[in-house]
């Protein structure tokens, strides 16, 4: 999801993007908050995976997390994404590592995934499950997963009670089954699965990685697009979401949500 609920925009191409999203986002270490001490946290949580487990990435984006779970278990890696050029960056970054032959890349909308039945060990999606719903994907993905398999995802999750008016508006427009950790987690349920765990992203894995990098691009790209209204709208719109994250700290975060299907 980003920052906000534009990871992907609602002005798009024909390809599914509107242009100046690929300048927004191309070369950032990760496509939305997160960082490895947290990914490997959650994956210490899944305490019962084969010794070589296949696990499946759904919307990768450039792959930090991919890699990082790769790294960490003796198994096999398969990362999709809708969007080609975020896995070309992971494939060169695990090229990079050396780790890259227990790797698989698929281009594939996280709808319509080409996998058969009781694929995999673990099912993991940061920051992405929010384009189908979170009810839709952990009912969707449940068919790929063996048995007692787990999902792992991380979903933006209100953590106060009174949401501020402008923080909501933000994300009722794009995003309006945003609900909070309680409500994410009654819907995990009744789709089927035992929680194991759950936690919030600490504040800093929202900057690091992901907001920092991309707000450097923000007065470039000002100035490239200063007379086209399309796609400054796009980075004006952006550029309110981190402003919004940052004057709103602890009224919402991404929560990572540990489940085994029943």
């Amino acid at each position: 999801m980003g920052g906000g609920p534009s990871r992907y925009p609602l002005d798009m191409s024909d390809d599914g993007f509107h242009p100046v999203f690929f300048e927004l986002h191309s070369g950032l270490p990760r496509e939305g908050p997160g960082d490895d001490e947290s990914t490997l946290r959650a994956l210490r949580r899944c305490t019962e995976l084969p010794d070589r487990p296949d696990i499946l990435d759904v919307g990768c984006g450039p792959g930090m997390q991919t890699l990082a779970l790769l790294g960490a278990t003796n198994g096999t890696m398969t990362a999709t994404d809708f969007y080609q050029q975020f896995l070309d960056q992971l494939a060169e970054s695990a090229h990079a590592t050396g780790i890259g032959e227990r790797l698989r890349m698929v281009r594939a909308d996280m709808n319509e995934l080409p996998f058969g039945p009781d694929s995999f060990d673990l099912i993991w999606s940061e920051g992405a499950a929010y384009i189908m719903g979170i009810t839709e994907a952990f009912t969707k993905w449940r068919a790929f997963l063996r048995p007692r398999g787990y999902i792992v995802v991380t979903e933006v999750s209100w953590l106060v009670e009174n949401v501020p008016e402008e923080v909501y508006r933000l994300f009722y427009d794009q995003y309006p089954g945003v609900t909070d950790i309680a409500g994410n987690l009654a819907r995990i349920e009744a789709c089927g699965y035992d929680i194991v765990d759950h936690f919030t992203l600490p504040a800093e894995s929202w900057w690091t990685h992901y907001q920092t990098p991309l707000e450097a691009k923000f007065p470039a790209l000002r100035e490239k697009y200063a007379d086209d209204p399309a796609a400054l709208a796009v980075v004006e719109e952006t550029a309110n979401e981190h402003r919004i994250c940052r004057e709103y700290p602890g009224t919402y975060g991404y929560e990572f949500y540990i489940a085994r299907a029943r």
